[in-house]
This record gives structure tokens, C-alpha cells and sequence, in this order.
């Protein structure tokens, strides 16, 4: 089998841009950015953020550096999952990233579902909108009360009431529903009865975040941050009715449709990890060398060089598992594709963890405080061994399928 990860030269030229823009315009406004945060109501975009970061995305739209994730179609740039995987490896180097090219989580598997299964109602008044970049969105799933790694256990009630769907429950965890500009969620909840098969159980249904009966009763924290203004909230559903016609594809799609939204999820996630771990590498080196203690650079002290070396061999194995875990999906086969989605979704963020670890102690107390992007990074991708299912659980899938190679019996 013919296995490839290279990038066509149209799209290498391309990558060279967003590589520049980052690296020049959205790193240097960094740092601005995060200090805006709580001068005034932290769940609103003060004057000046909104000022820097609706600047760098209609710069990025202008250059028609945007919605690079729609990936094998006509309305992004056709790139393949393992070409995308460089540019979201890129993007994953600063917190801003993302956005600015219009790629961030949970919107672009939103867009997907959208897409894929929206009517043309729904993609018309949300996908639009999404794709523009004007508005934000949530995926809801896990829920307080429920052990949601095992998706089969979610429980939000969606009853049929006439031409509405009633919904009653509650879900944490739901990224982005904090953001002022969010305005829909795709919400997963229980159609089916004890007496439906387990997987057709759930459904998905798309709902407007204005909706009365809607309670946002917290912001979730992750270490005592509450990654606000875009933010993890729990939220409460009191006899919340939704448009019957809002249910995607019909009663018992659920995990038909999440399936097609949580594989690309995944390995975005993974891709942008291994950038977040490139970028604390270089920031170790670049301290190791500038900062000295008992008459040494830092880089000639301890085992400080076996460190730097261990996390140069450790992205490139983590990238190089990414790159095969991309070409699968590549290849169009999702079932072939997802033991290699499962190994790099507990691969990357534990290397990324590990390198950006070690550059926190590069860093001493600074690498801790505020004074770097460390500690928050370091949050961020310990959260990830969580998101998108937990590691045990991706480790289940990869050792089932190992297993299968040598009984025929189901394990």
C-alpha cells in the first residue's frame, strides 16, 4: 500500500503564508489579547480584543486564508486530511490560531454536521452564518450526571409534543456556550426507549441557544480557570421546545451523526497539539540558551540536553502517527480509519503534555505564572486527554483491535 504524506507545492506555498501570518501577526498580538481578559465583564469581548482578533480574521478572509478544515471539497481548498494536518499543526502554536482562520473547535464539526445532514432551512440560517465566521456554536453531549465516555449512557429527554420536540436535562462541558457570539448548539439527546437497540437510542437536534427554558448555570473550570470569554458551561433545559423539523436526519441518528463528527474532531485536536508542543520546545531551547545559573548556560546543565532531545524525538514520532492516522481517513474507509485515530488522540496530547511540562520547569517559577503561556497550555492539553473521550477508552478500541487479529471471538 502506496502510503504518502506529502503536500502538493500549491498548498506547500500555501502553508507558508499561514506559517507567516502567524508567526508574525497573530503571535506578537498574543500576549495583548490574554490581558484583556476580566478588565471588564469576562464573558464579553472588551473593545480591544474584539478590535485584534476581528482584525486578523478579516485579514485572513481578505488573503483567502480561511476554512482550510473543509477538507476533499469545492468550497474550501480540497486539501487532504494529511495536508490539512500541517495547518492545523501551525495554527495549534497560539491560542488564537485557530479562529483567525476560521478552523476552531466545536465549530468546524458543527459545520460538518450542518452539512452533512442540515436542511437547507438550517444551512441557511446557521451554516452560513458559521462559515462566514460571524457567529460561534456548541456541541452538547456530556452530561453532570451520567459516566459520558460511554455515550449510550446520555440521557437528555426529547420527547415528541405535536409539531415540537420537548427537551428536559442537563450537559456540562459544552465548549464555546460561554462566547457571546454563540447562538446554536447541536445538542445529543435520548429519543428511543429500553426497548430500542442501544446505539438507536439518541438523536441529535439543532438548537437555537436563545431558546426560552435555557439556563447557562455556570461556567465549568478547568485547574481554576474558567477559559473565558469562550468557556466549558453547564447548562439546564427546562421544557425547552424546539422545532420538530430542528432533528437531524430522523429518531435514532445520533451516533450515526456523531461518529461522522467526532473522527475529524479528534485528530484536529491531535494536530494542533503536536503545534502547541513545537512551540514550547522552542521556548525551552531559547531559555535554556539565554539564561544561565552556576556559571552555565541552563542547556549545559543536569540532563537538560537529554530533555531537549527526548521531546525533539517524541513530536516527530507523535506527528509521524498523526500524518498515518490522516491518511487513513484519507483513504475513506472510517471504520480502518479509527484505531488510528484512537492512538494518536492518546499519543499527542501526552507528548504534548510531557514537552510542555519540561518547559515549564526550563522555565522555573516563570513557567508557572502568568508571565508565560505555559501553565495555560499545559491545562488545555491535559483537558484533551479527556475531550473527545478519555484515554482508557481510546486504549480499548486500539487493544480490541489488536486482539481481533487473533480470535474470532468478540473481546
Amino acid at each position: 500500500m502506496n502510503m504518502s504524506f506529502t503536500i502538493r507545492e500549491e498548498n506547500a506555498k500555501l502553508l507558508a503564508r499561514v506559517r507567516d501570518m502567524i508567526r508574525n501577526e497573530v503571535m506578537p498580538l498574543e500576549e495583548e489579547y490574554q490581558q484583556e481578559i476580566g478588565k471588564e465583564d469576562r464573558w464579553v469581548y472588551t473593545a480591544r480584543q474584539a478590535e485584534i482578533l476581528e482584525g486578523l480574521k478579516a485579514k485572513a478572509k481578505a488573503e483567502g486564508l480561511w476554512n482550510f478544515w473543509l477538507t476533499d471539497s469545492d468550497k474550501g481548498f480540497g486539501l487532504s486530511t494529511v495536508e490539512y494536518a500541517y495547518f492545523a499543526e501551525e495554527m495549534g502554536k497560539t491560542p488564537l490560531g485557530a479562529e483567525v482562520f476560521n478552523c476552531s473547535a466545536p465549530d468546524t464539526g458543527n459545520m460538518e454536521v450542518l452539512e452533512r445532514y442540515g436542511t437547507e432551512a438550517m444551512k441557511e440560517e446557521w451554516l452560513k452564518p458559521l462559515l462566514e465566521g460571524k457567529i460561534r456554536s456548541a456541541y452538547l453531549m456530556t452530561e453532570p450526571d451520567v459516566a459520558s465516555s460511554d455515550a449510550t449512557n446520555v440521557s437528555m429527554s426529547c420527547v415528541r409534543d405535536g409539531d415540537d420536540y420537548i427537551l428536559n436535562g442537563e450537559k456540562w462541558w459544552s465548549s464555546g456556550a460561554g462566547d457571546p457570539r454563540c447562538q446554536v448548539y447541536i445538542t445529543m439527546v435520548k429519543t428511543g426507549g429500553e426497548d430500542a437497540p442501544k446505539h438507536q437510542r439518541h438523536s441529535m437536534i439543532v438548537v437555537p441557544a436563545a431558546t426560552p427554558g435555557i439556563e447557562i448555570l455556570r461556567a465549568m473550570e478547568v485547574y481554576g480557570h474558567d477559559d473565558a470569554p469562550h468557556g466549558h458551561m453547564h447548562i439546564r433545559f427546562t421544557n425547552v421546545r424546539v422545532p420538530a423539523e430542528n432533528l437531524l436526519v430522523g429518531e435514532g441518528k445520533g451516533f450515526e451523526i456523531a461518529q461522522g463528527r467526532l473522527g475529524p474532531g479528534r485528530i484536529h485536536h491531535c494536530m494542533r497539539a503536536i503545534g502547541q508542543a513545537e512551540i514550547a520546545l522552542e521556548r525551552m531551547c531559547k531559555r535554556s540558551l539565554d539564561r544561565e545559573a552556576f556559571g552555565k548556560k541552563l542547556a549545559q546543565l543536569g540532563a537538560n540536553y537529554d530533555i531537549i532531545a527526548e521531546c525533539r524525538m517524541e513530536i516527530e514520532m507523535a506527528r509521524l502517527l498523526c500524518l498515518k492516522a490522516a491518511w487513513y481517513m484519507d483513504q475513506g474507509d472510517a471504520r480502518a480509519a479509527a484505531p488510528w485515530i484512537s492512538q494518536i488522540k492518546v499519543v499527542a496530547p501526552r507528548t504534548a503534555l510531557k514537552v510542555i511540562d519540561e518547559a515549564v520547569q526550563m522555565f522555573g517559577g516563570a513557567g508557572v505564572s502568568q508571565d508565560t503561556p505555559l501553565a495555560t497550555a499545559w491545562t488545555h492539553v491535559r483537558t484533551l486527554r479527556l475531550a473527545d473521550g478519555p484515554d482508557a477508552v481510546h486504549r480499548r478500541q486500539v487493544a480490541r483491535t489488536e486482539l481481533k487479529k487473533y480470535t474470532q471471538e468478540k473481546v
